[in-house]
């Protein structure tokens, strides 16, 4: 991983990405790009239902979503947790018509590069995760799950690495989190310093047993061997 750090979580509403970058924010100090779905909807002041019936209005809604979700990580510099990445065009495939000019659009082939070179963690659906957001168009399981595979599809499409998270339990989903950033070179915050402080704070007789410290401060080294009185006494006896 390079310095700058790129985490995406990504996958269908209801899937508990928000829970789990507002997690990682806070366990690892990064900044978080929060899903900007509902600033744009505020702007528009259009309501969810006229988004579910409205085609020309989901797709101005859907066409700045994708706009703002680039121009939002740009203006980030630096390392990020971000709790959507394209998910929005999934939405688009279901909802609008503006998948085919958003194709066309050389943003997109800069921004999946940049997701490319980034960590990417595919959240799954779970039934029990299920409630209403008030931005997307439907909660039954059959959107959810809709969405999802479009979801992995684009992920497979576009050739971009994931690690898939299908646990349902938040202990497990931090666990596989941790592992994984940790792998990247990714730690939590003070763990660093806290390892350093323990190593300075370690007896150096723990680090090293042969190791002795001299009067005056000196480090001395004691090399194993037979005991002192064991060689007077060989050398008595030669005599």
């Amino acid at each position: 991983m390079p310095a700058q750090h790129r985490i995406y979580l990504v996958g269908a509403h209801s899937t508990g990405k928000t829970t789990l970058a507002r997690w990682i924010r806070d366990r690892y100090g990064l900044p978080m790009i929060s899903e900007v779905a509902r600033g744009v909807l505020a702007e528009m002041e259009a309501q969810l239902d006229s988004l579910r019936t409205d085609v020309a209005l989901v797709d101005r809604y859907q066409t700045e979503v994708f706009r703002r979700q680039i121009s939002s990580e740009k203006e980030q510099q630096g390392s990020f947790v971000s709790d959507r990445a394209f998910c929005n065009l999934a939405y688009a495939a279901q909802h609008a018509t503006i998948l085919h000019e958003v194709a066309s659009d050389p943003q997109l082939a800069s921004y999946i590069e940049s997701v490319r070179g980034g960590l990417v963690f595919y959240l799954r659906p779970h039934r029990a995760l299920l409630a209403e957001d008030g931005v997307r168009a439907g909660v039954e399981w059959e959107e959810v799950v809709r969405i999802d595979g479009m979801v992995k599809f684009m992920l497979e499409w576009f050739g971009i690495s994931y690690i898939p998270v299908d646990a349902l339990s938040m202990q497990e989903r931090m666990r596989l989190t941790e592992r994984v950033l940790h792998l990247a070179g990714i730690d939590p915050v003070g763990q660093a310093q806290n390892e350093s402080n323990a190593q300075r704070k370690t007896p150096i007789l723990e680090r090293d047993p042969f190791a002795r410290e001299s009067v005056d401060g000196e480090r001395q080294v004691e090399i194993p061997g037979p005991p002192a009185r064991l060689v007077r006494g060989a050398l008595e006896s030669a005599h």
